[in-house]
């Protein structure tokens, strides 16, 4: 994967990674706030739930002992035994004694109607059985529990059932249900939606309006369900009590994401991994500036020069990126691609012009090694172009440390190889390397030829380049007047503007026809 890419997958990811722990913290906020909500309602209905069954086991407990009473008669002892019973049950009210669907005596009184206590609301099982009305009472109208084996019933306050509270920070409410005919026994709440009557039918076991929060709580052996609610609104206040908690987690995590990517970014998008993107993805590119005979004034090569495209079409020269090519080690495969782009372009083109060359700049780290010998040689002999068709141009960096340089050169020339020292006289060890090194062509630097109406520096560059047998380039001719005295003055060759700038391939073939043309009239 290409660094753009992957600036493009950290881009995003950056984008999610700071993003998405502030929305996670405010929906983890949310969530949290809705089951405390949701926990605090069902436990609420669980303990209703619970309350419910013992105050039917009390019931029955009730019932069951006072069964065991042989009299049965409304006595006075009967009517104490109920009573002592009645006491006994914390949520026993009364006991009462029934014959044949007839009230005829209490725990606390004895009725001479003989109240009718009608069929039971609830069959069951075991003998027992529930009754859901008002109590024989004169002026009393709140209908209460029977629950009863004959002969005898515990009569039970309806509100016993949910007579709990809640220990959260929500207000909720209760209501118990017989389920047999869904019918309202008991609720906290002195209003009751209706909205519970079809979810309970439907054997749901919570579910929300626009406004609230039901849960349902059934015993089908009891024939009960207890519905819970609340309104939703306080549960708004909550989440933003959890919001104030998750948001700052949130920032803190989106903050140290932020800042981890972005570091990962800008290693990304450093100039080291921009230009290994270059190499991998070809945006390389070279173009040759011609080198003529200064005498004759025929073409006879040309240097490559490496050129490196940008995303806005620009071209980017190389003294802006080979100093980082070889800080990180990148120079070999830069070195590498110009001479698969030199045949690729020219390959072909050297084989019919024997007479032609193309010098190849090679940095500090290529001339360490036989690695570029070894990459050319294929080159070579896949496209019929002989060795001294190929020139290597090197800095005088290049020739630093003589004992190390100096056989890698020497293999270089045995192979076939022209050797130019280029940009000569810019260096700090110019004069001492000279003599010590085999090299082929020195090349004279621009600075040195825009010099020359000085005439300082230069005739001795020329005169020691004569005396040790070296051939010249002058780079950076740009009038007729340079190109005369260069000449003159011995030098063999010369490349710039008088002649061409650096061309691409086929502006530079065309050139070097016309060129032939132009100086054979």
């Amino acid at each position: 994967m290409t660094s753009r890419k992957l600036i493009s997958l950290v881009s995003g990811v950056l984008i999610l990674a700071v993003l998405s722990p502030i929305l996670l913290s405010v929906y983890f906020a949310h969530r949290n706030a809705e089951e405390v909500f949701h926990e605090e309602l069902a436990e609420f209905a669980d303990h209703a739930m619970y309350r419910t069954s013992k105050v039917i086991d009390q019931a029955v407990a009730a019932v069951d002992e006072i069964n065991l009473v042989d009299d049965n008669t409304c006595s006075k002892a009967h009517a104490e035994a109920m009573h002592r019973i009645a006491l006994k049950y914390r949520y026993v009210q009364e006991v009462m004694f029934q014959d044949k669907n007839h009230i005829l005596c209490t725990s606390l009184v004895s009725y001479e109607n003989n109240n009718l206590i009608g069929k039971p609301d609830r069959v069951g099982a075991n003998g027992f059985n529930a009754w859901y009305t008002t109590p024989p009472t004169p002026g009393f109208k709140r209908k209460m529990v029977y629950i009863g084996k004959l002969p005898h019933l515990a009569l039970v306050d309806p509100m016993s059932f949910i007579d709990i509270l809640p220990f959260g920070k929500y207000t909720l409410n209760i209501a118990m249900v017989g389920l047999g005919k869904n019918q309202l026994i008991a609720s906290n709440s002195h209003f009751v939606p209706d909205e519970w009557r079809a979810p309970l039918i439907q054997g749901l076991d919570e579910f929300q309006t626009d406004d609230d929060f039901y849960i349902i709580r059934r015993d089908n052996d009891l024939g009960l369900a207890m519905i819970a609610w609340a309104s939703r609104e306080p549960m708004n206040g909550v989440w933003y009590e959890q919001l104030f908690i998750w948001l700052p987690v949130g920032l803190v995590i989106s903050l140290a994401a932020g800042i981890f990517l972005i570091s990962i970014l800008r290693r990304l998008l450093s100039p080291r991994n921009r230009l290994m993107d270059a190499i991998r993805n070809h945006e390389i590119s070279v173009v040759y500036q011609p080198i003529v005979h200064l005498q004759s004034g025929e073409s006879v090569g040309a240097e490559a020069l490496i050129r490196w495209q940008q995303q806005d079409g620009s071209m980017l020269n190389p003294d802006a990126f080979i100093p980082l090519a070889e800080q990180t080690g990148l120079v070999t495969q830069l070195t590498e691609q110009v001479i698969e782009l030199i045949f690729i372009e020219l390959g072909e083109w050297l084989c019919q012009h024997p007479d032609h060359h193309i010098s190849v700049n090679l940095g500090v780290r290529d001339v360490r090694s036989l690695h570029i010998l070894e990459v050319i040689q294929p080159y070579l002999v896949r496209y019929s172009v002989k060795p001294g068709q190929i020139a290597f141009e090197i800095t005088e960096r290049g020739f630093a440390d003589p004992k190390i340089t100096a056989p890698i050169i020497a293999q270089y020339r045995q192979a076939g190889h022209a050797i130019y020292i280029d940009d000569f006289g810019t260096g700090y060890s110019s004069l001492s390397y000279l003599q010590d090194l085999d090299v082929d062509i020195l090349k004279i630097d621009k600075s040195f030829v825009d010099a020359l109406e000085y005439k300082n520096v230069t005739p001795h560059i020329i005169e020691m380049a004569n005396a040790l047998g070296i051939l010249m380039v002058a780079e950076g001719i740009e009038t007729p007047s340079q190109a005369t005295w260069l000449r003159e003055q011995g030098v063999q060759y010369g490349q710039g503007w008088l002649f061409s700038k650096a061309l691409a391939k086929d502006e530079f073939i065309q050139w070097v026809e016309s060129y032939r043309a132009k100086v054979a009239k």
